[in-house]
């Protein structure tokens, strides 16, 4: 008999079964006691068992550590390291979403035990992880843009298993570059913000600004790139009342010029993502600039008015005051008054007034200032200019300074929230710190040299405001690398030239506006609305994938509609993952027949746009939503992917019920169509000219005589 020692009497559990206690001998192999309690249970196949601890640990036992085991311990038969191995390894590799997540979290638990770390990575399991994360990092930033939160959950099993298994030493750190170990950091840090608000905060907290900087100054532009994507995740996902904090902490570490420096002027590419996130972080700066936008000025604070004294003070450099005699005081509201109609204020006695208007709010007199104090000559030549003209053609600055602010902040969408699929950054914002009031002292003078050019008097000034749109928008278009370089593009944009691309574009246009022409087009077009009918319902016939919202505002399922190839019945149905093509009919488990449907209901008519919860705020959502509606309460609702789908589908809904499609990429496709199919149809009238009116119908002649008579 073996001696007390050599003996460990423990409880060992398995599934379904009453724990069993049993006295192991220390002495005997391990396989053998595995044996003996397979047996007890009757479980064949003992090899491809093995035991466990029963805590939260979860460590395989193994002839190495088996001496660890404690009397009154409690184990847990389990399938054998090799077993589980081999289960995971094809797990994790499942097609079904929810499946593949499970099995990653599993991965990331078990590989905590060296044992088991060893049978996995006999299987190749650390060459799978790294293609896995390398594409689940690709097919995150995709899907993520879509609201596919679980992704970031993938990603984050992911990465924790392939840590695991990599701190037993079993396999070398040297076998990975420092650049990839980086990119799957930040990727990780990323989604764990943009997923989680506790995670947001712990980040938050752990991650300082200045820690991420060092990442942005490499050559890797893909570091570079998930590096922002982390900064602009921390800003979004910041309180309110921290974004200016944070904005100002973002400018003590100069991230501005370190980005214009390392990435915006780097001899090399800017690639879509980068762009994206440039152009997020863009509309997050500007977006700061929305508390002042929608700050209305109160007439009776005392500091909000000495701004509007200050702008007085330089313009006319007022260093004496009268006396405050009741005599002086007329004076001194009958000058104020004076000096207020020079500046161009609408309300020349109480000037504040105008600034009580929201949007643009206390943002036009903060422009103004800046103006004044950063551009004083230039400042006060358009005051004292405009203030020397006739009362009809001088352009008031006040009023024009606050139009503008709220032209700009119209046209840098100030506010909202910023687009998942754009990329549309400017680099010339990136090139000085107070960019937008730049932007404004630059386009505040072209306002009044483009005035001066339109010879314009008050009632012009709608007139004026749309030229210089014009201008800005068409001077944004190619994107200048520099204020200075926006700047000389708006010199060479002069009203004259303005009139002169109007007219080339209208040029273009004229030639199909002629009476036989028009008449052309009235003919042709029943044919071509016919054409783009059967587009639309073609597509409707291939059907789309829709993703589906719940209440935390978080898109967590797809699915899928079509419609039947006779356009009788609605096929829909929901999908564990987006399909890489078509979704067969008989797949789709619901029908809806087209006979059955009342309406189709758009924007914020759809019922799942009013109902709580829904994202009514979110601008983006809300245009791409609508709804069928059928029997008395029946409703389908959509949300499509993107404008195009929204168009495609609406038109295609409208045409089944007999409506008209009036979608704007109807008129898009209706009118490019009938370009083309007149172009080619008067090809042989090229150099011809076509009279505007037809030949005149000439009178009847006296006889008939001349008609030949076949008989």
């Amino acid at each position: 008999m073996p001696p007390p020692a050599d003996i460990v009497k423990v409880a060992i559990e398995w599934p379904g079964a009453f724990p069993k206690l049993m006295e192991i001998d220390q002495k005997k192999p391990l396989s053998s006691i595995i044996k003996e309690v397979c047996d007890g249970w009757s479980l064949a196949n003992h090899d491809q068992f093995a035991l466990q601890h029963a805590d939260s640990s979860n460590f395989y036992i193994t002839e190495k550590n088996r001496n660890e085991i404690k009397n009154g311990a409690i184990l847990r038969l389990t399938t054998s390291p090799t077993q589980n191995a081999q289960q995971l390894h094809e797990r994790i590799q499942s097609s079904s979403m929810d499946a593949k997540l499970e099995a990653l979290k599993d991965l990331a638990n078990y590989s905590r035990d060296v044992t088991f770390a060893q049978e996995f990575i006999n299987l190749d399991g650390i060459s799978l992880l790294t293609q896995m994360v390398e594409s689940g990092t690709e097919r995150y930033q995709k899907l993520q843009k879509i609201m596919k939160p679980c992704f970031g959950d993938m990603l984050s099993f992911t990465l924790t298993a392939f840590v695991e298994l990599m701190d037993h030493g079993i396999v070398s750190w040297d076998t990975f570059s420092v650049a990839f170990i980086k990119k799957r950091s930040l990727a990780i840090l990323e989604s764990m913000v943009l997923n989680s608000h506790d995670l947001y905060q712990k980040v938050a907290q752990e991650i300082t600004i200045g820690q991420l900087i060092p990442h942005l100054q490499g050559t890797d532009q893909e570091i570079q790139t998930y590096t922002i994507a982390v900064i602009n995740a921390l800003f979004l996902k910041a309180p309110d009342d921290k974004r200016q904090e944070m904005a100002n902490i973002l400018a003590q570490k100069q991230l501005r010029s370190i980005i214009l420096t390392h990435v915006i002027r780097a001899q090399r590419a800017i690639n879509n993502e980068m762009a994206h996130q440039l152009y997020v972080l863009q509309v997050l700066t500007f977006n700061l600039l929305e508390d002042r936008m929608m700050t209305k000025m109160d007439p009776q604070d005392q500091a909000q008015r000495d701004i509007i004294f200050e702008l007085r003070r330089i313009a006319f450099d007022a260093e004496s005051e009268p006396n405050n005699s009741s005599g002086s005081m007329e004076k001194r509201k009958s000058m104020y008054t004076r000096d207020y109609k020079k500046l161009g204020f609408i309300n020349h006695v109480n000037p504040a007034m105008d600034f009580t208007q929201t949007p643009p709010g206390m943002l036009a007199l903060d422009n103004m200032l800046y103006f004044a104090k950063h551009h004083q000559d230039a400042y006060i030549r358009i005051v004292l200019e405009n203030s020397s003209r006739e009362d009809k053609h001088e352009c008031p600055f006040g009023r024009s300074s606050i139009e503008l602010t709220k032209m700009l902040c119209e046209i840098l969408k100030v506010g909202e929230l910023p687009s998942e699929t754009c990329n549309d950054f400017h680099p010339m914002f990136f090139t000085h710190d107070r960019s937008f009031e730049e932007f404004f002292c630059i386009c505040i003078q072209l306002l009044n040299k483009t005035w001066k050019e339109m010879r314009a008097t008050s009632e012009d000034f709608n007139k004026v405001m749309q030229v210089v749109k014009e201008q800005i928008m068409r001077a944004l278009t190619i994107k200048p690398s520099s204020l200075d370089q926006f700047k000389s593009k708006l010199q060479n944009l002069s009203y004259t030239e303005i009139l002169k691309i109007r007219q080339s574009e209208r040029m273009n246009q004229e030639d199909f506006q002629s009476r036989p022409i028009l008449e052309l087009k009235e003919k042709i077009q029943p044919e071509i609305l016919e054409l783009i009918k059967q587009q639309r319902l073609n597509r409707l016939v291939e059907g789309t994938c829709f993703r589906k919202l719940n209440s935390r505002r978080r898109q967590d399922k797809f699915w899928y509609c079509r419609l039947s190839p006779n356009h009788k019945v609605l096929h829909y149905g929901d999908l564990e993952e987006s399909p890489q093509g078509e979704v067969p009919h008989d797949s789709l488990q619901d029908k809806l027949p087209v006979a059955d449907i009342k309406a189709v209901v758009t924007g914020k008519d759809c019922p799942h746009m009013k109902e709580k919860g829904a994202l009514k705020q979110n601008k983006e959502v809300l245009e791409l939503a609508f709804s069928i509606l059928y029997d008395s309460s029946g409703q389908l609702n959509f949300i499509a992917p993107d404008k195009h789908e929204y168009c495609v589908w609406t038109d295609g809904l409208n045409a089944l019920l007999g409506k008209d499609m009036l979608s704007d990429l109807t008129r898009n496709d209706l009118d490019t169509l009938l370009s083309m199919e007149i172009k080619l149809r008067l090809l042989d009238l090229e150099n011809i000219q076509i009279p505007d009116a037809p030949p005149p119908i000439p009178k009847e002649p006296s006889n008939y005589d001349f008609v030949y008579d076949c008989n």
